[in-house]
């Protein structure tokens, strides 16, 4: 549990909180940066690879779907059980599953089997988080921090993430180019970067098996009801089922436009090249990492809710413009934009549901609220990606993605406008109490 309030006020500014990181918190940003390296690196080539390999943009559509499903399902059970099992633990189990899909993705095109390594391993389509890891990191952290401090250490966090797959994304981009100039035939090259993908896994795994013990969950013995064994939730779980409907909402529109769609998107329509799709998707998450880190500022003067609404909402709307662009300096231009303001709600939105939820179920909250995301984001892909791949209707994703995000911001504001997290509630003068 963080420490108690103290008496003097406690230096809540983005500086601060980026040095007050102890041992363990670094090798969790390092964790991080590795992890989203390895998402950034392998979504912009993923769809590509599966196309190279002979996959129709049907089956394809399925794998994606299935691969976040799988996603899904393995990440509820472990985050769910992380506080009693290790957090460590699980954070290793994850590492290893990222490696056993990404050697398994690379070794076959028998679709089954792919299915299989989708299901059961962890490989992000979208660029974003998946599996068990954001949870527990983000409960591991919390425990070591205090609340003032929670948001700016979420935003360097989710910087650090950015960055590192924006990284990942131009890296993907120019070895994939640069093989293909050598005369390698694409699917071996796009295969050389899912090999990758795996060999980041492993190293993922040898990091977290150096995280100290004081990770671990403080709390007492949970308590006997049946929703707590089964979720790890006990007095939260009311607040955690209404905030996970809307972030379902919210995934399943941006699963109809994940990164790896949205770069076959830019390579059909206008025959955008791997080493420029890097470059596209390198600015993106720049702008995204940037985005984030404002997110702080912008929080402590209007609430985190407001920040998460209010932001998100025009870059929906610059989401729907995308495909509306008569070119492709236009569309690359109106998607950047979009990008510098889509990823605001995200440290915000972490820490309002850190803040709101009992600390001994914040592992429990993360993960469950994460797999709701998951859940939503995993539907999409199977709609979509064949809607991208038809001359008629390559534009419908991106506006069933924007319109359904919409309405999450507004029942999102509606639902939480009037509840901030108790540590907004102290700086108003309010009585600071555990969030249910």
């Amino acid at each position: 549990m963080p420490p108690a309030e103290p008496p003097t006020p406690i230096d809540a500014s983005l500086a601060a909180s980026l040095r007050g990181l102890d041992r363990n918190g670094r090798l969790l940003f390092t964790t991080r940066v590795l992890r989203m390296f390895g998402y950034g690196f392998l979504a912009v080539v993923l769809v590509l690879y599966l196309a190279a390999i002979g996959l129709d943009s049907l089956t394809i559509g399925i794998v994606l779907t299935l691969t976040l499903v799988g996603d899904t399902l393995i990440s509820l059970w472990l985050t769910t059980r992380a506080d009693r099992f290790g957090r460590r633990r699980v954070l290793i189990a994850g590492s290893l599953l990222m490696v056993g899909a990404g050697v398994v993705f690379s070794l076959t095109s028998w679709v089954p089997l792919l299915i299989l390594a989708a299901t059961i391993g962890v490989i992000s389509p979208t660029g974003n988080e998946v599996g068990p890891f954001l949870a527990v990191e983000q409960a591991a952290l919390s425990e070591s921090i205090h609340d003032a401090r929670r948001t700016p250490t979420f935003a360097w966090y989710n910087l650090a993430g950015y960055v590192a797959t924006a990284v990942g994304a131009l890296s993907a981009g120019l070895v994939s180019q640069a093989l293909l100039g050598t005369g390698v035939a694409r699917v071996d090259a796009y295969r050389a970067i899912v090999i990758a993908y795996a060999l980041v896994g492993l190293v993922m795994a040898v990091v977290f098996a150096r995280v100290g013990e004081a990770v671990e969950s403080r709390s007492g013995p949970a308590a006997d009801d049946g929703i707590r064994r089964r979720l790890g939730l006990g007095r939260s779980k009311g607040i955690v089922a209404r905030l996970s409907v809307l972030f379902a909402l919210d995934s399943f529109g941006g699963g109809f436009v994940p990164q790896s769609l949205m770069a076959y998107w830019f390579h059909l329509k206008f025959g955008v090249e791997p080493a420029v799709l890097g470059g596209i998707f390198f600015g993106a998450n720049l702008l995204a990492a940037v985005s984030s880190l404002s997110a702080s500022r912008i929080a402590s003067r209007i609430g985190l809710v407001n920040t998460m609404v209010f932001t998100h909402l025009p870059s929906n709307v610059l989401l729907i413009l995308v495909p509306l662009m008569p070119n492709v300096q236009l569309a690359i231009l109106v998607l950047l934009l979009r990008y510098s303001l889509s990823q605001m709600d995200v440290p915000t939105r972490q820490s309002y549901v850190m803040a709101v939820v009992d600390p001994d179920e914040r592992s429990a909250a993360a993960g469950v609220t994460g797999i709701a995301r998951t859940t939503g984001a995993s539907i999409s892909p199977a709609l979509s990606a064949p809607l991208v791949a038809s001359a008629g209707f390559a534009s419908l994703p991106f506006f069933l993605a924007g319109v359904l995000k919409i309405v999450y911001d507004l029942a999102l504001w509606r639902a939480f406008s009037a509840r901030p997290a108790p540590e907004e509630l102290a700086r108003s003068g309010g009585r600071r109490t555990a969030g249910r």
